[in-house]
């Protein structure tokens, strides 16, 4: 359980800030507990206000690659802070971004730098609505696209019934242009475009969702969504915030070979700093202001200290083929994990894609969020509670994915590892 002094700072939070957290997966909700509070971190691991260190699979919800304030990119934003740390005007950091965007990402030709994932996601929506002259846009059960109003929306009965919001405050009118559909059902999607095709501007996805635990496609899945949006003129928006330079220096695009649209940015290309993209063909992104009629601003966008962080970061990972030792450690966490399931005869289900990894608590095949939330819930949480109090942090909820960084070592995955077979006899 968490230290007296955290508990003291979450008394004092919950008089000022709605829930004492500033984003909801923080409260520990979903395993009935109250969060600690972090005084440092350095490497892999995070030190609590109570002097109690962990080793961190979190990362910063993924942005933080190279570990816990890198020296390449804590000395590049105190240089760059010297300078000034906004200027609301274009600085060269910018350019220098989008070039290497532009350069690694296979179906960026164009980009703009805004400043968060959901930023990001709204505006690609907004230009895919504005470059079509269509409405109606697709998304997926179990693929989080940050609290945009019309992305926080729930399925209707069937594939053609409206959505009903996610959110208290989403307007019912808002849900009416969005449909949700069940991951990984390619029947279903082919049954919307049949019949209302011509007025669906975009489908936006995660192409590996990793905001409900982490879902691959089935084989096939990505190319069918490519091949029917290209038939009737759709909008093809990746979501690879989470991913984007994550699982492979191109994103998960770069790894199965389907170019999308439009992608979406973030996490990684920050540094740890607030920051998001968008991009891709240039037909589309021309239709953005000043160029086009698709109004998009952000006075923060572009920020120099985040521009130049964000590059200090991608150009170390790029230095020493951080993809590669990442792909390694990875490994050795999933073999390690599968042997001590099957040493306790534990039939649960492991994913990971290079350095982003989730265990679900249950036997049946991962495909969509049903399959998901067919997950032991009790379980997760005396494994999260054990390995917390044996010095391993893994994310409070069962719904999100777990991150390996460059700083982690493999002596770090080993005790993780010896804390995992204690954890699961808490299971």
């Amino acid at each position: 359980m968490i230290g007296p002094t955290s508990k003291k700072l979450f008394d004092a939070a919950k008089e000022i800030i709605p829930g004492g957290v500033n984003s909801p997966v923080r409260a520990f909700k979903n395993v009935d507990g109250d969060p600690f509070f972090v005084r440092k971190a350095s490497g892999a691991r995070i030190t609590d206000v109570d002097d109690k260190t962990y080793i961190d699979y979190i990362g910063t919800w993924g942005p933080a690659i190279l570990g816990h304030a890198p020296i390449v990119i804590t000395q590049t934003i105190h240089e760059v802070a010297k300078q000034g740390v906004s200027f609301g005007t274009p600085n060269p950091w910018e350019i220098q971004m989008a070039r290497t965007i532009v350069d690694w990402v296979p179906s960026v030709e164009k980009v703009r730098m805004v400043n968060s994932g959901t930023e990001a996601t709204m505006s690609a929506i907004r230009l895919a609505r504005g470059f079509t002259k269509r409405n109606k846009v697709i998304k997926f059960e179990g693929c989080y696209h940050g609290h945009v109003d019309h992305l926080l929306v729930a399925a209707g009965s069937g594939a053609l019934t409206h959505g009903e919001p996610d959110s208290a405050g989403v307007p019912k009118d808002f849900a009416n242009h969005t449909i949700t559909l069940p991951f990984n059902d390619p029947e279903k999607l082919t049954a919307v475009f049949e019949e209302i095709g011509e007025e669906i501007a975009a489908v936006i996805l995660e192409p590996f969702p990793a905001n409900a635990g982490l879902i691959f496609p089935q084989e096939g899945f990505l190319q069918h969504i490519r091949d029917i949006t290209k038939k009737y003129g759709t909008v093809l928006i990746f979501d690879e915030v989470m991913t984007g330079f994550r699982v492979a220096r191109g994103g998960v695009q770069e790894l199965v070979g389907i170019t999308p649209d439009l992608t979406a940015m973030g996490k990684v290309i920050g540094g740890g700093l607030p920051v998001g993209a968008f991009g891709g063909r240039a037909d589309i992104m021309d239709h953005l202001a000043p160029n086009g009629p698709v109004y998009q601003a952000g006075t923060l966008s572009g920020n120099p200290l985040a521009m130049a962080a964000g590059l200090a970061q991608l150009r170390e990972l790029d230095k020493v083929d951080g993809w590669r030792a990442l792909e390694v450690l990875g490994a050795r966490l999933e073999s390690g994990i599968r042997a001590l399931l099957a040493q306790k005869g534990l039939d649960f289900t492991f994913h990971r894609t290079g350095s982003m990894f989730c265990l679900f608590f249950t036997e049946q095949k991962i495909m969509n969020l049903d399959s998901v939330s067919g997950a032991d819930m009790e379980a997760f949480k005396r494994f999260f509670w054990s390995l917390l109090d044996q010095g391993v942090y893994f994310a409070p909820s069962p719904y999100e994915t777990g991150f390996i960084s460059l700083a982690h070592s493999a002596g770090d995955i080993d005790e993780t590892l010896e804390c995992v077979e204690k954890a699961l006899q808490a299971v």
